[in-house]
């Protein structure tokens, strides 16, 4: 692997593309619009059922009794203290809504889910059975579930914090029924026509005439074969519904997302809509324009119905959502739903799961999301640089072509849904992953994500049955081996790291915390690799490099994607960015904000240099005085 990233490294460098000036912090102000945030945004995902889980007995397939689980008394104030102190301001808290899972809790009033259509035995968090309880796992007694989960939303904003979950508006879970439905709330489906495939105020898509029938695998079995007494190959369902991924089979591929069903949002089955759409223009309106607009108009029951989940949260104190697999939802709900959040709540935190670029401007102007996932561009070129795949030098190109949106862009590197950072599968080890994590919090105003236990390297080793290596399970009951070492019984001081994972978070912490007070990197942005790619010698084809600047702050990373060259070169600052920092002729002494390590910068002839040595994995953000 070393001399494949060397060898494609050297057969891949070109020149670069030269990438204007980008505007700062286009987070656009509009009337009635919230403030445009001053400093980065830090999420910190947990799966909320895995963070306090000690047990460290991990055997697949294995019951709650066997290998444990979180709960929400588990993030106690010295945990979310020490959170806080890794540089986070926000903490996505998920798998929290009720969903599927197969355990008893018959006695709660809870019914039990059948494994016939549950992936897993602790279930997924996307297959939801009741939007307006809580996951019964989570909580020391089940009966005061909800109450328990209001007490861990007071300790989150005591300690500083800001707490997010999860709203998946595309599917429900296919045996869907709430015990908790406020007053006058009816269950999604109560109402429909079940006769007909489309109704514009069905919630449901329907097969007439047609009863559901479970998939069924060569390779799977629910619960690994194990014997349960609702585990026939059956589940109940007349008519069928088309499946959570769009399926129109009464019989779905094991493949599909079986376990849930589609919601309807007034888009018919030749995809046409029907429902009013916004006028020319509302692209360059604020949320009061667009929840004026949305007041008087006559919408789609399920539209009401998320919408008013939405709102149920946000009054309980929820400070912001994460809406799972947004783009095959219409933009126009969105309008409607975060119209509607914003004007309760205008600092409410929108993040919304969106892969498609041509969409991006869509799901930001007229869906008044505040931020989508930066996958398809940032997230992915990076893991092609590490993995020897191609050089840096595209992220440059990148962020041109998002510089109108780059705020909204939020980055990661690991989540629940992709491989772990340290993974073989991804970087190969933490350490690889640094100079990765140093661009993707630094090269936009963008807000930046990692989940837990990337600070401290987790590989998402641990086959938990239905989930495999190297992401860690969201199906079922495991620990995190790092991830509890840190947490040390409960400590939460990192008392078991070896010590490369507390250097490790300690790298994580410097690099979170600088971003989370740098005036510089909600400013503006260059590249200055391809003024060094061209011209510098010895500028190894692992280095990138660019400025970030605000008129209190001007900074210069440089970073180091390679894990086997250490490189001597003089660094050259263009003059363009020389005249813009205003910068007279002299030598200043700059100190990296990570380390505290100092180079010299010599400004002459309008343009300036900084020789520099950077090992393997190094980055360096240097401060000008």
């Amino acid at each position: 692997m070393k001399t494949k990233l060397l060898v494609l490294l050297v057969m891949s460098c070109t020149t670069g593309a030269t990438f204007a000036q980008a505007k700062p912090n286009p987070f656009l102000k509009k009337k009635n619009e919230a403030v445009a945030p001053t400093r980065k945004t830090v999420v910190y995902q947990v799966f909320t059922r895995l963070f306090g889980n000690k047990n460290t007995t991990n055997k697949p397939w294995g019951t709650i009794e066997e290998n444990g689980v979180g709960k929400f008394n588990d993030f106690t104030n010295e945990a979310l203290q020490e959170i806080k102190k890794l540089g986070v301001t926000h903490i996505w808290y998920t798998g929290v809504p009720h969903h599927d899972v197969i355990r008893d809790y018959t006695k709660y009033g809870i019914s039990n889910d059948d494994p016939d259509v549950v992936k897993g035995r602790a279930g997924s968090p996307y297959a939801v059975k009741d939007y307006y309880n809580v996951n019964p796992d989570l909580a020391v007694n089940p009966a005061k579930r909800l109450e328990e989960f209001q007490a861990l939303l007071a300790r989150t904003h005591a300690n500083g914090l800001k707490a997010i979950i999860d709203i998946v508006p595309n599917h429900i879970a296919r045996n869907y029924h709430s015990l908790s439905n406020p007053r006058g709330v009816k269950d999604f489906g109560a109402d429909d026509n079940t006769a007909v495939e489309y109704d514009r105020n069905n919630n449901f898509y329907y097969i007439p005439g047609k009863a559901f029938e479970v998939p069924t695998s060569d390779t799977y079995k629910p619960l690994n074969g194990e014997k349960n007494p609702l585990i026939d190959g059956k589940f109940t369902e007349f008519p069928a519904k088309w499946t959570g991924n769009g399926s129109r089979q009464a019989k779905p591929d094991s493949n599909d997302w079986y376990e849930t069903v589609k919601v309807n949002y007034g888009i018919k089955p030749d995809g046409s809509k029907d429902f009013p759409e916004l006028p020319a223009g509302y692209d360059r309106l604020g949320y009061a324009e667009h929840y004026a607009f949305w007041k008087d108009k006559d919408v789609p029951s399920s539209w009401k119905k998320f919408r008013d989940i939405a709102l149920y949260w946000t009054a309980k104190g929820v400070d912001g959502f994460r809406y799972d697999m947004a783009e095959m939802v219409p933009y126009e709900f969105w309008s409607y739903m975060n119209s509607a959040i914003k004007m309760k709540n205008p600092d409410a935190f929108l993040l919304a799961e969106v892969y498609n670029p041509k969409e991006y401007r869509n799901y930001i102007r007229l869906g008044k999301m505040d931020y989508l996932y930066d996958k398809v561009e940032t997230y992915d070129h990076l893991k092609a640089v590490i993995q020897g795949k191609t050089l840096p030098d595209g992220l440059s190109d990148i962020q041109k072509g998002m510089a109108d949106i780059e705020h909204h862009m939020l980055h990661f590197l690991d989540n629940h849904d992709e491989q772990r950072l340290a993974s073989a599968a991804f970087a190969g080890s933490p350490e690889k992953g640094k100079p990765l994590m140093v661009v993707s919090a630094t090269i936009s105003s963008s807000p930046t994500m990692i989940y837990f236990g990337q600070e401290v390297g987790e590989a998402g080793n641990v086959d938990g049955g239905f989930g495999k290596p190297t992401r860690t399970s969201i199906f079922d009951y495991v620990g995190v081996p790092n991830h509890q070492r840190w947490m040390n019984g409960g400590k939460f001081d990192g008392g078991q790291l070896t010590q490369k994972e507390a250097a490790l978070r300690d790298f994580y912490s410097r690099l979170l915390n600088f971003t989370i007070n740098s005036d510089a990197l909600m400013g503006h942005f260059k590249e200055i690799q391809s003024a060094n790619r061209n011209i510098t010698e010895d500028y190894s084809p692992g280095i990138y490099s660019y400025v970030r600047w605000s008129t209190k702050e001007k900074l210069i990373v440089v970073t180091n994607f390679s894990w086997v060259t250490t490189s001597n070169f003089e660094l050259k600052v263009p003059s363009e960015v020389i005249a813009k920092w205003q910068l007279p002729e002299g030598t200043y002494t700059v100190t990296d904000k990570l380390y505290d390590s100092t180079a010299l910068l010599k400004v002459a002839n309008g343009s300036a240099t900084m020789k520099l040595t950077i090992k393997p994995s190094e980055s360096f953000i240097f401060k000008l005085p």
